[in-house]
């Protein structure tokens, strides 16, 4: 079954708003197009080798360097046993080092390995396609609305900076 046949039967994609959701329509189509889009980053991850999420840690541990493993449980605001899962499942494949601290004996510190620069570029190539598939059929200008629209949506759910881990100061 294609792709395409998977989606017409998936209740997500028929349109039909559903009478309790009908008061709120957009939060509704945010849902939707959100966990279709998951899904979708999911299977392209998948040929990675990678599960979701495990692409957010890498790409913070590339862009920062070595991290301690408790901001990497803040920045991705997930349980701290899911972090743990993610990390150990990326140290087993190659992709991660977690060592100790020299600063501080109790914490642990985790960078990307040499090995994990493969996969930079195919986690980039992963999410160009991912990109290119969520915006086909959108021309430039309403690539460019879309994504104004949609960083004026998150700055509404982020109304204190602690409902988002992104702009949460070091606490």
């Amino acid at each position: 079954m294609s792709t395409a046949e998977e989606a017409q039967g998936d209740p997500a994609c028929t349109g039909e708003l559903p009478h309790a959701a009908s008061s709120g329509p957009v939060s509704h189509a945010v849902s939707r197009v959100a966990r279709l889009h998951r899904i979708a980053a999911g299977k392209l991850l998948k040929g990675l080798g990678l599960y979701p999420g495990q692409e957010f840690v890498m790409m913070r541990l590339w862009d920062a360097g070595p991290v301690r493993q408790s901001e990497l449980i803040k920045a991705a605001d997930l349980d701290p046993s899911t972090v743990t899962k993610m990390l150990q499942r990326l140290e087993q494949s190659g992709h991660v080092r977690r060592c100790p601290d020299p600063d501080d004996r109790r914490a642990v510190l985790v960078e990307a390995t040499e090995r994990s620069c493969a996969l930079l570029s195919d986690v980039s190539a992963a999410w160009a396609e991912l990109e290119e598939h969520t915006l086909r059929g959108l021309d430039e200008d309403d690539r460019r609305e879309l994504a104004r629209l949609l960083s004026r949506v998150e700055a509404n759910l982020c109304t204190e900076t602690a409902d988002c881990p992104e702009r949460r100061g070091g606490d």
